[in-house]
């Protein structure tokens, strides 16, 4: 069964490939068997994360616009936020890339974090890898932005660019640390605005410690998305980045990181919040915490 949708998949059947995914975030049974028989695949993935309001879905529109243009293909996937409180970036997503769903050369899929911490689908790396299968020439991911999606996006993309607007100063100094180790591209959006290169120049002289950890100076990219300018440059950016990237050891980390991730997933799908509440509750005012949790080991 799965090898049939497997093929399918590989042959472009953007419904074939929608299913799948709703088979693994809805853990249908035997889904890891679909996993199990999924060929390897060099497809890049691109992250594209940042805090909220930093203008990454109408940036994502115009990397799909000029990808499109180039005759490329690509899988977009739009993390956003489940919380009943605020739907409005499922909704904005939506609307700013309505005019690529029935584009053959794109495919669009939104994921709820499902109360996932980090930001990311708790099934992220799986569907992710499901996709990579299908004959897309990228992977496109946006994240929520709230903060740890910025660092876990590293141990899924190949490239990650991180978007912030000039006003972002304090917030970049705040995040810095994180932002250093995994941006590859920075891209100051809304560049129109005023003193944003003064901006530009701040972020530089705030990279440049972090030039010998990586081998080469992380880039930094003016854009103004909704004007479309800039985009040609953050796409050149990222290609020349993805060639460089597969001379070096990054992919090795990478793997290491989803494998972390999927074995963490396992060792804990057999714990139950509930259940270590009710004894808890039987253990009383007594409990040590410490000596409680070694029977889970």
């Amino acid at each position: 069964m799965w090898l049939q949708q497997i093929n399918e998949i590989q042959e472009g059947n953007q419904k074939t490939l929608a299913r799948c995914i709703s088979y693994i975030e809805n853990e249908v049974s035997g889904y890891e068997d679909l996993l199990e028989n999924l060929p390897p695949s060099a497809t890049p993935v691109i992250g594209i994360t940042g805090p909220p309001g930093a203008g990454k879905s109408t940036l994502v529109d115009a990397l799909i616009e000029l990808l499109v243009e180039q005759g490329k293909s690509l899988a977009v996937i739009c993390v956003d936020p489940s919380s009943p409180f605020n739907l409005g970036a499922l909704l904005g997503d939506r609307i700013r890339m309505s005019n690529w769903y029935n584009n053959p050369k794109v495919f669009i899929r939104s994921l709820a974090t499902r109360g996932s911490l980090g930001g990311l689908h708790p099934k992220i790396i799986e569907i992710v890898d499901l996709i990579k299968i299908a004959c897309f020439d990228f992977v496109i991911i946006e994240t929520v932005g709230v903060g740890q999606s910025e660092v876990e996006i590293a141990g899924l993309a190949d490239i990650t660019a991180v978007v912030v607007v000039p006003e972002a100063g304090d917030e970049v100094q705040t995040m810095k640390a994180g932002l250093m180790e995994i941006a590859d591209v920075f891209v100051v959006n809304k560049a129109d605005r005023p003193d944003a290169d003064l901006f530009v120049k701040n972020l530089k002289l705030m990279l440049a410690p972090a030039y010998h950890k990586k081998s080469i100076p992380i880039a930094v990219i003016k854009t103004v998305a909704s004007q479309k300018k800039g985009i040609a440059d953050l796409l050149k950016a990222i290609t020349d980045l993805l060639l460089i990237e597969n001379e070096n050891t990054k992919r090795s980390w990478l793997l290491a990181e989803k494998a972390f991730h999927l074995l963490q997933q396992k060792k804990m799908k057999t714990i139950d919040k509930r259940i270590l509440k009710e004894k808890i509750e039987d253990a009383g005012k007594d409990l040590n915490l410490y000596t409680f949790i070694k029977e889970f080991y």
